[in-house]
């Protein structure tokens, strides 16, 4: 799929060249001797324990079974939600927007109407660019000691349909967004990131490993990963919980 949607593109100014690789053999090698981060909550987070603890014994194969250099490390900047969500304002179609919204905001989800409803000024917008370059320059000082950095794909695991988020992770009352907080920073630095199945909560939901390469190593992701995967085989694994539920035998 990435050597069909990859490469140049006119219509978009943001497209980058063909890469200087092969998708598919990137999947090929080892990782031994890479230096690897594993940040588990970003230095302020707050995570669910089982998450923590599914994440954690992921994090182990990398050292124990790949042979990589595995360091508890931060990229250490503050949480960036509201910059993150001032760019996706910014880059909106904001008027037509709320045109939608006034017609059909009975029909949306409340949160999104009071996003689009927020009064944003050209200061908010401004302040998250400033605060999106702070953001790269602590990554990008950060991976020059890093091949590659480990987090949980997200703070909690799944939660019921129509909740925009937990009120409450570990004990900490948290806004309802918050369980995005490991996607939302590597949307603004734009680094490569592959989210792969890293184990199940006690319940049987599925819990996700994030890994993250340096800026436009796309083919050291794919490798990690593909790494990973053969490490801790999981296609053939289904979720305790479909069996619970009398789904499968």
């Amino acid at each position: 799929m990435l050597s069909v949607i990859a490469g140049p593109d006119s219509r978009d100014r943001h497209s980058l060249p063909a890469a200087g690789f092969d998708w598919l053999n990137a999947l090929d090698g080892d990782l031994k001797g890479l230096r690897v981060a594993y940040s588990p909550d970003w230095g302020y987070a707050a995570v669910d324990p089982q998450v923590r603890r599914v994440v954690d014994d992921t994090v182990r194969v990398f050292e124990r079974d790949l042979g990589c250099n595995v360091e508890i490390a931060h990229p250490g900047w503050s949480d960036p939600f509201d910059a993150f969500w001032a760019i996706v304002a910014m880059d909106t179609d904001l008027k037509g927007m709320r045109a939608m919204a006034a017609q059909w905001g009975k029909e949306m989800s409340p949160h999104l109407v009071a996003f689009l409803n927020h009064p944003w000024t050209a200061e908010d917008f401004t302040n998250a660019m400033v605060t999106r370059k702070s953001v790269v320059n602590k990554m990008w000082r950060f991976m020059t000691d890093y091949d590659l950095l480990l987090t949980p794909t997200l703070t909690v695991p799944p939660f019921p349909v129509h909740c925009q988020g937990p009120e409450k992770t570990d004990g900490r009352m948290v806004a309802p967004t918050q369980w995005l907080s490991f996607t939302y920073p590597i949307n603004l630095t734009g680094q490569p990131a592959a989210s792969v199945p890293a184990g199940f909560t006690n319940d049987g939901l599925p819990i996700g490993l994030q890994i993250v390469g340096r800026h436009l190593d796309d083919q050291l992701v794919l490798r990690a990963s593909a790494a990973f995967e053969r490490a801790r085989p999981w296609r053939n694994t289904l979720p305790p919980l479909l069996k619970e539920l009398g789904l499968v035998q």
